[in-house]
């Protein structure tokens, strides 16, 4: 019988039907909001966990410290309590209620860190790494440093495996906004073995360009633009770099809610507003494949939802 760990991956894909290029390639989503914490993020924690377990840096019935906006914080909060390890995640006012109390449900401690008026900025990043650096050194603890962890990139590549089967191999370009960018570079990583040539497009806030102009700044899109460039970025792996501003990736997510049946978060907002317009430049019979990162229960909360009727 398959424990609930299993559950995670093999996501499914769908095609837009209404929210479309006006020319162009097709356009393909895959479904992360399927994985058992509603996010992409299982994949991640799965595999930083269960790394650290097989080498002893995370001993057993140890604790696992992270610092998180909230998904990655609730998919190891989930992974822990499926593998009898204790949880203690740092997050922040500045992300979802439902975050928080996703990761309390799941039996994680939370520490939380006051942001400045809810803001997204990189003063806040660094104060919440700092903040799990120092619970970390409790003893039978193991930090999972997400941002510096290259266990995480792994995690990724049965979702880059998943793509390349899910559309026959016609995926010409993948497009994903940057946290860590380990789902960017893990996912691309493999479709690049399949097709050297497929296109890679990183996304991030045009309020905070740190990866394509080196400027930071807050913004409003959880889960992305850190606003400091990650340890781990491969610049030359990716082709193109697009910036999408808060209000437009909000104002997508809710289209995509209300014209597509599509409920997820303002990073899939961004996703999508990029993917479209990376299929207008190509031909018809090429694909763009995105991701719906998460789902849009976690922000029912949030201006991005509680306030729908303004977008």
């Amino acid at each position: 019988m398959a424990g609930i760990l299993e559950a995670i991956g093999n996501t499914p894909i769908v095609e837009l039907r209404r929210i479309r290029p006006s020319r162009g390639a097709r356009v393909m989503i895959k479904l992360e909001s399927a994985n058992p914490t509603g996010s992409m993020k299982d994949r991640i924690a799965l595999a930083m966990v269960n790394k650290a377990a097989a080498d002893g840096r995370l001993p057993p019935r140890g604790r696992v410290v992270e610092y998180t906006g909230g998904s990655t914080g609730m998919a190891l909060a989930f992974v822990c309590a499926a593998s009898g390890y204790r949880c203690t995640l740092v997050s922040s006012d500045a992300f979802s209620e439902e975050k928080r109390t996703g990761m309390i449900a799941l039996g994680a401690e939370v520490v939380i860190v006051p942001s400045d008026r809810k803001r997204i900025t990189e003063e806040l990043a660094r104060e919440m790494i700092a903040t799990a650096q120092r619970l970390a050194k409790a003893p039978d603890s193991y930090w999972t440093d997400q941002l510096n962890n290259r266990d995480g990139e792994v995690g990724y590549h049965p979702l880059g495996e998943e793509i390349w089967a899910q559309t026959e191999g016609r995926v010409a370009a993948f497009v994903q906004s940057v946290g860590t960018a380990h789902s960017l570079h893990g996912t691309a990583d493999i479709l690049r073995e399949h097709r050297p040539d497929v296109r890679i497009v990183a996304v991030e806030p045009a309020e905070s360009p740190v990866l394509s102009e080196g400027r930071t700044g807050s913004h409003r899109i959880e889960g992305i633009g850190i606003g400091f460039v990650p340890p781990l970025w491969r610049p030359e792996q990716v082709d193109e770099i697009l910036q999408v501003g808060s209000d437009e990736a909000m104002a997508m997510a809710r289209r995509l809610a209300m014209e597509e049946g599509l409920f997820a978060g303002s990073s899939t907002g961004a996703n999508m507003i990029a993917a479209l317009r990376v299929a207008e430049r190509l031909p018809e019979d090429e694909v763009v494949v995105t991701l719906a990162v998460d789902s849009g229960v976690k922000y029912l909360s949030t201006a991005l939802y509680s306030r729908a009727d303004s977008g």
